[in-house]
């Protein structure tokens, strides 16, 4: 029996990805290149390795069980080839990274392109998807979350905090007036992000006598999976919005949004780096690591927009509800 690294890491992508196109885009192949290398290694196992259909390919029971070893058996391989590197302090090998949309294209793509280019040798693949992946059976290396995160069986370093601001246009203070508190929130026009409940997003820490957080649910006027779009709803006057500091910085700071409730403190975010548990962790985690704790301390869109927490409306735009 005579087998191929890259055949099985051929397989190993095509289960992960859950199709044979998808690994072939992520391994910068072509489809008939991955099929090649399939069919290769079924034919030297003699066995099945995947079911085939019309919209997914999915393992069989003796592909599972091939799956299972040899990931286990290809991570090993790939740990002891990088540990030579450390020897050398150059980092080599694959460092795959999954990241937030909008946290990836604004404030983590520079910072990751100048990892890579202090590290040559190592080849850094980035990809950017707002849902949580199970690192541990997926093959990142590292995911980056903006969450509040509760136990795990994972790791999880803390980057930054990411502030939250209420915010909205000034078009829609002059047609609407800024709520006087939290309750008259029921009463304006609110986006929804669609990804997290509305007790994650609209939470606000308590005041001096309370100690639980305070949850409202306003009514929602208009959805969206992406905060992007939702700062651009908000910047075209569609209504108030809960949106993270690190993607409404610029717009607060130009005056296309205001704070809608500048004495209220919606709870923060952590901005974590997440790793599956392990014997030891890779030097090269552990690098990219130290790399963003040092980039975000202090946080970049905080100190771009550090007046925002005590600024205070013009006065033609300090309305009130009612």
């Amino acid at each position: 029996m005579r087998l191929r690294t890259e055949e099985i890491e051929a397989y190993l992508r095509v289960v992960e990805f859950g199709s044979v196109s998808g690994a072939a885009r992520g391994m910068a192949l072509s489809k008939s290149v991955v099929s090649k290398r399939i069919s290769d290694l079924e034919h030297s196992l003699g066995a099945s390795l995947l079911q085939r259909s019309t919209r997914s390919v999915q393992p069989t029971e003796a592909g599972r069980h091939f799956y299972e070893q040899a990931r286990a058996a290809m991570a090993q391989l790939i740990r002891a080839a990088e540990s030579l590197s450390e020897t050398s302090r150059q980092l080599c090998g694959e460092l795959r990274i999954l990241a937030p949309m909008s946290f990836g294209t604004l404030w983590l793509s520079p910072l990751i392109a100048d990892f890579a280019k202090a590290h040559p040798r190592l080849h850094v693949a980035m990809e950017l998807e707002d849902r949580q992946a199970d690192t541990r059976h997926e093959r990142y290396d590292v995911a980056i979350r903006v969450a509040r995160l509760g136990d795990s069986a994972l790791i999880a370093r803390r980057l930054a905090v990411s502030r939250r601001i209420v915010c909205c246009s000034p078009a829609y203070a002059e047609r609407a007036g800024l709520p006087a508190d939290l309750d008259e929130l029921h009463h304006h026009a609110c986006l929804s992000y669609s990804n997290a409940l509305p007790t994650q997003i609209w939470a606000f820490h308590g005041k001096p006598h309370q100690i639980a957080p305070r949850v409202v649910s306003p009514r929602g006027v208009f959805t969206a999976n992406n905060g992007e779009v939702l700062r651009d709803a908000a910047v075209a006057g569609h209504g108030i919005a809960v949106l993270p500091l690190f993607i409404v910085a610029a717009d607060l700071a130009a005056g296309r949004l205001i704070q809608a409730l500048p004495e209220e403190e919606p709870i923060e975010d952590g901005v974590f780096a997440v790793y599956p548990r392990s014997a030891f962790t890779l030097q090269k985690i552990r690098t990219l690591v130290a790399f963003l704790q040092a980039a975000m301390s202090p946080p970049p869109w905080d100190v771009s927009n550090a007046a925002v927490k005590t600024s205070v409306p013009q006065p033609a735009l300090m309305l009130r509800h009612g």
